[in-house]
């Protein structure tokens, strides 16, 4: 179902063709259970908890030799609303928490191994993510963390390329509303693919995208263990 949707999404703007959107339809469609992954611990719960939000906004900006501004963005806007509109059918909420969860979160954070990991389909609104500074669920665990994408943004520039970044934000409590550590960074790196031209691949475009923002989640997680291992 979600190959079926990233091909019409990709035949709406023009880089897929019609034949191979209704070949992939005519295909017997298999009954898919809820990825839950990486949810439930190894290991014992331990009453520790990992929250994790998908990213509400995203970004997509084309800049050539003029290095920007405004009459660029007017020549690009077209090509740009184009970008987000793919980007978000590869990465819409669901899709950004499956790929976190083919991720040893525990590991790279790093949390205890009995971290349960509980996903919020909807994400918070992106203006609130640096002025609210207490807990974003509702929970009562003495041992309780949070995993918060901000952004995913795509950027063509004249001499870096195409590249795919994306912000992330780890908070971490004790047993109360104060944050003890905190980080906010973000992850990048370059696409090949992405975005499909007219007779190119388009799922394999979409798919890159999703690779990408695992391995920038993994960038993000190295930095934050340094970081958070400083802070006392």
């Amino acid at each position: 179902m979600k190959k079926t949707m990233l091909l019409a999404a990709a035949l709406a703007l023009g880089v897929a063709s019609p034949a191979l959107v209704h070949a992939q339809e005519a295909a017997p469609a298999a009954e898919t259970a809820p990825n839950t992954k990486g949810l439930a611990p190894a290991v014992a719960a331990d009453g520790c908890e990992l929250h994790i939000w998908p990213a509400e906004r995203m970004n997509a900006m084309t800049t050539g030799w003029l290095g920007g501004g405004l009459l660029e963005a007017a020549l690009n806007s077209g090509k740009d609303a184009n970008n987000k509109t793919l980007m978000a059918s590869a990465l819409d909420s669901p899709s950004q928490l499956d790929a976190l969860q083919e991720l040893d979160l525990r590991t790279l954070l790093p949390l205890t191994p009995g971290t349960t990991i509980i996903r919020h389909e909807q994400p918070l609104e992106r203006k609130t993510m640096n002025k609210i500074k207490t807990r974003r669920a509702e929970s009562e665990s003495k041992c309780y963390s949070e995993l918060i994408v901000a952004d995913v943004f795509y950027q063509k520039a004249a001499i870096y390329g195409r590249s795919l970044r994306t912000l992330f934000m780890v908070r971490q409590f004790g047993n109360d509303q104060k944050i003890d550590k905190e980080y906010k960074a973000w992850g990048g790196n370059g696409l090949k693919l992405f975005p499909p031209k007219e007779g190119e691949d388009a799922i394999a475009a979409l798919d890159e995208l999703v690779s990408v923002y695992k391995a920038n989640f993994e960038e993000f997680a190295r930095n934050a263990r340094t970081a958070l291992a400083r802070k006392k």
